[in-house]
């Protein structure tokens, strides 16, 4: 099969026999998800997907870390989409949604067997890329943490992941309201990633892993992938992830939730740093 090497700006597309590899590549912003990351992500994802030739999805990161979440760095060009939505109904609503709703919905309905490899940092909406795949395999050197409601005074991220992916009440709860980091090793103790391995042997296990799930027909692989969607759909999932972005939206306008994020500005800090994880 013959393999290809698209660079998409701030993301690397590969494609080995029945492979696909999509690569964060801006790790001078620590791969954080600019708009422009974000939409790259998702048209990589949307070559895989139309490509009969790839069966499996490896996403990984080059850099220092995974993914650091949201780009905090500000101004009018990091999320064109909510500066459009404010200018049309003078709320985030629409541009939250377009932004972090629907591409987040993509990687959990992705018709086509994905792997996360996570090493490094994993922070806020990184997470979801971790977690949201079908597995998840983790350097011993990763960490995970999702800071906004200690940082940024709000519940999560656009779509909340959480109750899903520790399926743990008393965990998601602890783990959102300290801002708590998780190690790899307590990660995969709560059955958010599947595997830890030494840094050193991180690609050779994902690339391994991803050639066992290959051997399977794609028909096979599209089948058993829309089973797993449609029975978390059926214990509501895709409602919920639809209902946290409605309720960040929300949150973005309460008083107490805008002056800690106003302190946040003045003192010149991001949201890891004024948590306790």
């Amino acid at each position: 099969m013959a393999s290809e090497r698209r660079d998409l700006g701030k993301v690397l597309y590969e494609t080995d026999g029945a492979i696909a590899r999509v690569v964060l590549n801006w790790p001078a912003k620590a791969n954080s998800q600019s708009s422009e990351l974000v939409w790259q992500v998702d048209e990589a994802l949307g070559f895989a997907q139309h490509d009969s030739a790839i069966k499996v999805v490896i996403l990984k990161a080059n850099g220092k870390g995974f993914c650091a979440g949201h780009d905090m760095s500000g101004g009018p060009d990091v999320y064109p989409e909510f500066a459009r939505s404010i200018d049309a109904i003078g709320s985030n609503w629409i541009g939250s949604r377009d932004l972090f709703l629907w591409p987040t919905l993509r990687f959990y309905e992705f018709p086509k067997p994905m792997i996360a490899q996570v090493h490094g940092y994993c922070l806020g909406g990184g997470t979801y890329w971790a977690y949201l795949p079908d597995i998840t395999i983790a350097s011993d050197d990763a960490y995970f943490q999702m800071p906004l409601v200690q940082g940024l005074g709000f519940p999560g991220g656009e779509t909340m992941v959480e109750p899903w992916t520790f399926m743990n009440r008393k965990r998601a709860a602890e783990y959102l309201y300290t801002a708590r980091t998780l190690t790899a090793e307590e990660a995969e103790r709560y059955g958010l990633i599947n595997r830890v391995v030494p840094r050193d042997d991180l690609d050779d296990v994902v690339e391994a892993m991803a050639a066992v799930i290959a051997r399977a027909p794609l028909s096979t692989l599209m089948g058993t992938k829309s089973l797993l969607v449609r029975a978390w759909d059926q214990m509501g999932m895709r409602q919920h992830l639809q209902m946290s972005a409605d309720v960040m939206s929300i949150l973005e306008k309460t008083s107490d939730a805008q002056e800690l994020r106003q302190r946040l500005v003045e003192r010149g800090q991001k949201p890891r740093d004024v948590t306790d994880g």
